[in-house]
């Protein structure tokens, strides 16, 4: 599912999504390479990370955000600028572009969604068994949701709550909102198989618009895309970084 990508992807159809994966456990030279790349506004948020790692995480992910955005755009990493929406949602500051595109990572792993003129949200879950309890899913999932979580036997539940909660934080990225909204106020499907929008709040022309993806980022983790519009086609790439200081090799896995 994982492929090697195109030296200089293209989006040369409506219908295109490009999906990246990449690792965050970078060496150190990589994450300092990558650091350079980054805005002051970015940088600084890195060093409000208290712990190493996390720190590094960070500057990988957005680092990687900004290779792989040049990509597209033919323009340097660190020449790329963002803007913020009113919940924080980044796009690129040059309109003309026409790149679409949304970030998450967990765990050490991240996840980008690329597409151009249509809205898309993504996200990644690391499966933690003991974070998935009953408890939480009656709490924030919709009474549909939880039920359902209920009907599975109990060694299926933990990985159906994560994939559950992914395509929910999918939505809510996709369409420009946080947590605040609810993650009551509407329901997915949590079988592995397929991903599906049950019910929202909106308008039923409004939420039609809208299509879940499951997607398999690796062993232990779960995720999941929304995108805005027709059925799209996906892409999935795999991002690596090689041996070398500041060097990049492409690997199917």
């Amino acid at each position: 599912m994982w492929l090697r990508p195109p030296e200089r992807p293209e989006l040369d159809r409506a219908a295109l999504v490009d999906v990246w994966r990449a690792r965050l456990d970078l060496a150190p030279p990589c994450i300092e390479e990558l650091a350079r790349t980054l805005a002051p506004d970015e940088a600084e948020r890195a060093e409000r990370y208290y712990f190493t790692r996390d720190r590094a995480r960070f500057i990988a992910a957005r680092g990687l955000l900004r290779r792989i955005l040049a990509l597209y755009t033919r323009r340097e990493p660190a020449a790329l600028r963002f803007a913020y929406g009113a919940r924080g949602k980044p796009s690129l500051a040059e309109p003309d572009v026409g790149l679409e595109f949304n970030l998450a990572h967990s765990h050490g792993l991240a996840l980008l969604a690329v597409a151009r003129g249509r809205a898309v949200g993504i996200d990644v879950e690391y499966v933690r068994a003991e974070l998935a309890a009953e408890r939480i899913a009656e709490r924030f999932f919709s009474t549909d949701e939880a039920a359902a979580l209920r009907t599975l036997p109990r060694e299926e539940q933990s990985a159906a709550f994560f994939r559950c909660w992914a395509r929910k934080e999918a939505l809510l990225k996709g369409w420009g909102q946080g947590l605040a909204f609810g993650l009551d106020r509407f329901t997915v499907s949590c079988g592995a198989e397929q991903a599906v929008v049950l019910a929202t709040p909106f308008e039923p022309a409004e939420a039609a618009r809208w299509s879940l993806y499951p997607l398999e980022p690796g062993p232990g983790y779960v995720g999941a895309l929304a995108v805005e519009g027709p059925a799209a086609e996906l892409r999935c790439w795999q991002w690596e970084f090689g041996p070398e200081p500041g060097g990049l090799q492409w690997s199917e896995k």
